[in-house]
C-alpha cells in the first residue's frame, strides 16, 4: 500500500510534517482499499494516487490556519478532507456530513479503526442547515461535490458569522468564482482569498476562501432540487 516515507517527503515539500501520523495514514489507505471492494468509495486505489489526490490534497486544506474550531466536511464521501484534517489537527471538532448510508457505515468503521473522534451525520447539507446545525460551525469545506454557486448554498448556511467556507477546487476555480459572486453575497459571504497549489501528480488545487460576514437569510438554503436546477446568481 502507500509508502509512508514517500508520503512524508511529499508533504515536506509543502512545509507539512506528517511524520507523526504517517502510520495512521497508511492504515487509512489500507482500510479504504479493502472496503472499496464491497462499497464504491473512490476510483483512486493505487498507492501514489491515494498519496497525492487524497492525502496531500486533504493536508493542504488541513494546514490552513483558518481550519480550526468546529469544522464540517460537507459530502465527505470516504472522509476527505475531514478525517485527514482531524488526524493532522486532533484539536479540531469534526463533523462529517454524508447522506449515503453505506458511506456513513464506512466512516464509522474507519474512524473507529483509526481512533478518530468525529460526529457522523447522515444528512443532506440543505436539510442539516434547516436544523440545529445551522450557523453552528467555524469552518465548512467540501471537495468534488458541486459547482461553486450550488456549493455555496450548501455550505455557507452552516457557517457561523465570522467563520469561513473553504471550497476545494481545481483548474477551473476562477471561472466558478466569477459565477458565484451573487450567490455568495446573498448567503452572507464575502470572498476572502485564494491559495493555489500543484499536487505531486501535476494537477491543480485551488482553495477558495469565503468569510461569513452576515447571517444567512432564513429563505436559504432552498430545497435540493431548486439549488441544483436554479443556482443562485
Amino acid at each position: 500500500m502507500i509508502d509512508a516515507q514517500r508520503l512524508t517527503e511529499k508533504a515536506a515539500r509543502y512545509g507539512i510534517d506528517v511524520a507523526p501520523i504517517a502510520d495512521r495514514l497508511k492504515r487509512y489507505a489500507e482500510i479504504l482499499v479493502e472496503y472499496n471492494q464491497k462499497v464504491n468509495l473512490t476510483a483512486i486505489t493505487d498507492a501514489e494516487g491515494i498519496e497525492d489526490k487524497h492525502f496531500i490534497d486533504s493536508l493542504l486544506l488541513a494546514d490552513c490556519p483558518e481550519v480550526r474550531g468546529k469544522m464540517v466536511d460537507v459530502g465527505t464521501g470516504a472522509g476527505f478532507p475531514g478525517v485527514v484534517a482531524k488526524l493532522y489537527k486532533p484539536e479540531l471538532s469534526l463533523t462529517l456530513l454524508e447522506p449515503t448510508g453505506k458511506r456513513v457505515d464506512f466512516l464509522r468503521y474507519a474512524c473507529g479503526a483509526l481512533g478518530v473522534e468525529a460526529k457522523l451525520l447522515k444528512e443532506r447539507a440543505e436539510e442539516a442547515a434547516r436544523k440545529r446545525w445551522r450557523e453552528g460551525f467555524d469552518v465548512a469545506t467540501a471537495r468534488a461535490v458541486a459547482a461553486l454557486p450550488v456549493l455555496a448554498e450548501y455550505c455557507l448556511p452552516l457557517v457561523r458569522e465570522g467563520g469561513v467556507f473553504i471550497a476545494m477546487k481545481g483548474a477551473g476555480a476562477d471561472e466558478e468564482l466569477a459565477a458565484a459572486g451573487g450567490a455568495v453575497a446573498k448567503l452572507g459571504g464575502k470572498f476572502a482569498g485564494r491559495r493555489q497549489f500543484t499536487l505531486p501528480d501535476g494537477s491543480a488545487r485551488v482553495l477558495l476562501l469565503f468569510e461569513k460576514i452576515s447571517r444567512t437569510s432564513p429563505v436559504y438554503p432552498r430545497n435540493g432540487g431548486k439549488i441544483a436546477k436554479a443556482p443562485l446568481r
